[in-house]
């Protein structure tokens, strides 16, 4: 009993623990690139990964988006009634604020709960369903054969996702100023043209490459690894999403402070 105070109070178990998720999933990502199949194989599965992750979020992205950028808009132009003529800065600063920042990682936030959750519990089913011991059985490298074409499908199809919804949440945050917030059309647009720095376009997508392999590597570790039953499938799409979730916002703390 006092062991278990001792760890719990200094975090020496929840240290050690933290250490071997990490452990376990270099380990998973060396196998993952190590173990390799020829391409012919998986170019199908690769295929079928982009519609799943893709086309089926189309909708939720689009939804989040556009209110993402009309509640933006709303505070904005609740943060500049005392400021006269300055309509302009709602589209200067949604225009930065959500291409730079709000699009990738709330996108990526979206997308783990939505995407994550699916990967983990899939891989889940098959571990509990002895489908992936099957494949390691006849010698195909499970890891490779089923966790790269999702990860090869995230870092194609999630930048586009985050360029869609960056452009919705710019548009949503156009059509509130204009119709509802009496901003002029054109201080919107002079806003959004004004001191463009094309450099945070590449910021943007250079974040969104590293949260999709984050989401679809942590997720698929989490369901590959899963021991139990039925029950198992539910926590494992649980930390899939809890851990992607961390990871996006310490991974989006670090590159704000390499390239900004």
């Amino acid at each position: 009993m006092r062991r278990l105070i001792y760890d719990s109070f200094f975090g020496v178990s929840i240290l050690e623990r933290f250490m071997k998720s990490i452990g376990k999933y270099f380990i998973f990502l060396y196998s993952v690139f190590l173990n390799r199949v020829p391409p012919r194989a998986y170019i199908k599965q690769f295929l079928q990964e982009c519609i799943v992750i893709g086309i089926s979020s189309l909708g939720l992205v689009a939804i989040v988006s556009m209110f993402l950028g009309a509640a933006t808009a709303t505070q904005f132009k609740y943060n500049l009634k005392l400021l006269s003529n300055q309509n302009f800065l709602i589209g200067y600063s949604l225009r930065n604020i959500v291409i730079a920042e709000l699009g990738p990682t709330v996108i990526g936030i979206v997308f783990a709960g939505k995407v994550g959750a699916n990967i983990a519990g899939q891989l889940g089913s098959m571990r509990i369903g002895e489908q992936i011991d099957a494949l390691e059985v006849m010698g195909i490298g499970a890891t490779n054969y089923l966790v790269l074409p999702k990860i090869l499908a995230g870092l194609l199809v999630y930048p586009l996702l985050v360029i869609l919804g960056s452009f919705l949440a710019i548009f949503s945050g156009y059509l509130v100023s204009t119709v509802i917030l009496s901003v002029a059309p054109d201080d919107y647009i002079r806003g959004l043209q004004f001191m463009f720095d094309p450099r945070i376009i590449g910021f943007a997508l250079c974040k969104s490459l590293v949260f999709s392999f984050l989401i679809t590597s942590i997720s698929s570790c989490q369901g590959f690894y899963i021991r139990g039953g039925a029950m198992a499938i539910g926590q494992a799409g649980t930390r899939a999403v809890t851990y992607s979730c961390i990871a996006i916002l310490a991974a989006d703390y670090v590159l704000t402070q390499l390239l900004l």
